[in-house]
């Protein structure tokens, strides 16, 4: 059976996302400076469209986690609009623009049913309605025996962490304090369901802390 797996960038006290979120800012005050270390990398930039980029230590682990995947879940926080039921004059289609980074099926879990969003690229949004479990088993039937990137945010991520349901998680620790904000681990308990540190990588800015099941 293909695995999840679960990777995210957090600061030293904890948290994914600064104080303060909002469509303008979603990833709150100081948030943006948790993901400095892998916007500046050619390897996560060639993907966006971008040009350019660090070649260091952190290459390896996003290529490493890039490879072999088929599908990805998130969030309805994550994929982003106000909260409660969809727009209907115009409902938010996420953060990424006409051509997302994702290239395959992407599983969004909300309580608000829609229609799939199709977009350029072989990305498309498909909205569940039923749960975390249903949302992984369409995830691992869509991704043809390849794995599955749970891509956040902390709430989705918890609810996964706390049914025992992840398989790797990649911490990404960056070298800050947020004060306040989202905390990855708010609620999940002290059990991490069999996940073992397995691996550490120090890299400039951020370092790599790999949890998996031995």
């Amino acid at each position: 059976m293909s695995k999840l797996r679960f990777r995210i960038s957090m600061s030293l006290d904890g948290f994914v996302a600064g104080p303060d979120q909002s469509l303008d800012n979603p990833l709150g005050i100081g948030g943006e400076g948790l993901h400095d270390w892998v916007v500046s990398l050619e390897v996560w930039r060639a993907p966006h469209g971008l040009p350019g980029g660090e070649v260091n230590e952190s290459s390896t682990v996003v290529e490493e986690e890039q490879a072999g995947i088929g599908a990805t879940i998130m969030g309805r926080n994550m994929f982003g609009g106000h909260p409660g039921p969809w727009n209907a004059d115009g409902p938010w289609n996420g953060w990424w623009g006409d051509d997302p980074p994702f290239h395959h099926p992407v599983f969004v879990i909300t309580h608000h049913a829609r229609e799939p969003l199709e977009l350029k690229g072989g990305t498309t949004f498909t909205f569940v309605t039923e749960g975390i479990e249903s949302a992984l088993e369409r995830a691992r039937e869509a991704a043809r025996g390849q794995d599955v990137s749970l891509a956040g945010g902390a709430d989705a991520a918890q609810q996964y962490l706390r049914a025992g349901l992840v398989d790797e998680m990649d911490l990404h620790l960056v070298p800050v304090l947020l004060g306040s904000g989202e905390r990855l681990f708010e609620e999940v308990g002290t059990d991490l369901h069999g996940l073992e540190l397995v691996r550490s990588v120090a890299a400039p800015g951020v370092t790599h802390l790999k949890f998996a099941r031995r």
